[in-house]
């Protein structure tokens, strides 16, 4: 069984072979999922006498490039005006300008290389319900009063809504999948089941082998945590999700979504939805607890408290009670300060720490990468995210207590609105 529905839905994976010993590359990239391979991408675009090598411990998406909510969001996790204080107007701006261009870059180049991933770009509506999320929202960008947005999503007590052009829906294994067998066609050699145990300057240490190369690449994300000296520079936070079984063409015209918009709503603890292709659901959630030492495992993609939680409140937006056919979840990596970044040092490069927006951020990050591995500069290399360093998070037991309490109390705040607008 694969870990989420997307996956399910290709059928069968073809594994690729196991590293089958030492190697020389010119670029080395630890890890199979969008970052990386976007990142060989690039590079084998602009340099194809690179000999790069992808090592991924599972299969090309078995990470959260397989299992996250299909948008292509142009949302970066740290709003304009707060990086506008840090690094000025102009950066700031120019920041949020490539990731809205992101969403655009991922369309075309899925389509450039024939990867039907059922890319659509509707934007992304935030729904207002209540009267303390109305207050919060109105004056924001975007705004639509209540008829506006019932327009786009008619969910249940729409007060009003925010939206977005930048923002894209699609079937995200199928991306990631179509993304591996492009770049193998650009000449980059893809080992899966070879999982890094060590980045060193020069090196990616292996069970199998080590691959030796003038760069090495780090592009982990939720999974970070678990290689050496790397415990405290990402928590795996984990995001759930379920998927409906195809709704009725009424149910359709009813709601809308009718150029398949994602859709969210003004709460604070995060949740997340799209119109599939095929015409189900498809909807996810914040709020799985964080595990001590920032352990990853599979039991933990499964909490059923999550998913009755993420069932009723489809039923509290669209007043229906529909049969689920997948459940399942997954980690993503949020830095110290939820600030992705981008960057080069010493022949060891990385990326990630996206807070779960990552299917757009990971291609500007890729297209970043290549620029800085190639020694380019560019605008894209003069971003404010590139060679940003985030503060480790504190030792156990603090991390545990303190992102959980944030958990808590994210919903406590969200009951508390609920309560409120009685």
């Amino acid at each position: 069984m694969t870990p989420s529905f997307w996956l399910d839905s290709l059928g069968s994976l073809e594994r690729r072979p196991a590293l089958p010993g030492d190697r020389d590359a010119d670029v080395a990239i630890a890890g199979g999922g969008y970052t990386g391979l976007w990142t060989a991408y690039y590079l084998a675009k602009a340099d194809p006498t690179l000999k790069i090598v992808v090592l991924e411990a599972e299969y090309c998406g078995f990470g959260a490039s397989g299992r996250n909510g299909g948008w292509a969001s142009g949302e970066f996790p740290v709003p304009e005006a707060k990086l506008a204080r840090r690094y000025g107007a102009a950066r700031a701006a120019a920041m949020h300008e490539a990731l809205a261009a992101a969403v655009d870059e991922v369309g075309r180049a899925a389509a450039a290389e024939g990867i039907d991933c059922d890319y659509a770009k509707g934007g992304v509506i935030s729904l207002v319900r209540s009267p303390a999320q109305l207050r919060r929202a109105q004056g924001s960008p975007g705004f639509l009063d209540a008829a506006a947005a019932r327009a786009v999503c008619n969910a249940d007590d729409v007060l009003g809504g925010v939206y977005s052009e930048h923002c894209a829906a699609l079937h995200p294994a199928k991306l990631v999948r179509g993304l591996a067998s492009a770049v193998e066609r650009l000449g980059v050699t893809i080992h899966e089941g070879t999982r890094v145990r060590q980045i060193t300057r020069g090196a990616l240490v292996t069970d199998h082998g080590t691959v030796r190369a003038g760069t090495v690449v780090r592009a982990l994300e939720g999974y970070t945590a678990g290689l050496a000296g790397h415990r405290r520079n990402l928590a795996p936070v984990y995001s759930l999700m379920i998927a409906t079984e195809p709704l009725p063409a009424s149910f359709w015209d009813r709601v809308g979504l009718a150029r398949r918009e994602t859709f969210t709503d003004e709460r604070r603890m995060v949740i997340y939805g799209q119109r599939t292709a095929d015409d189900r659901l498809a909807f996810g959630g914040r709020g799985a607890p964080y595990h001590f030492g920032s352990r990853v495992h599979p039991s933990y993609d499964r909490v059923p408290a999550v998913f009755d939680a993420l069932r009723r409140t489809v039923t509290e937006l669209f007043g229906i009670d529909p049969p689920i056919a997948c459940r399942w979840g997954g980690p993503l990596g949020i830095p110290r300060d939820w600030m992705p970044s981008a960057g080069l040092r010493d022949g060891i490069a990385w990326a990630g720490g996206y807070v779960g927006d990552g299917v757009a951020a990971s291609n500007l990050a890729g297209r970043t990468l290549a620029d800085l591995i190639r020694g380019r500069e560019s605008g894209l290399t003069a971003l404010p995210w590139v060679n940003h360093r985030s503060r480790r998070w504190e030792p156990e037991p603090a991390r545990w207590l303190g992102i959980n309490a944030g958990l808590k109390a994210t919903a406590l705040l969200d009951a508390w609105d609920r309560r409120s607008a009685a």
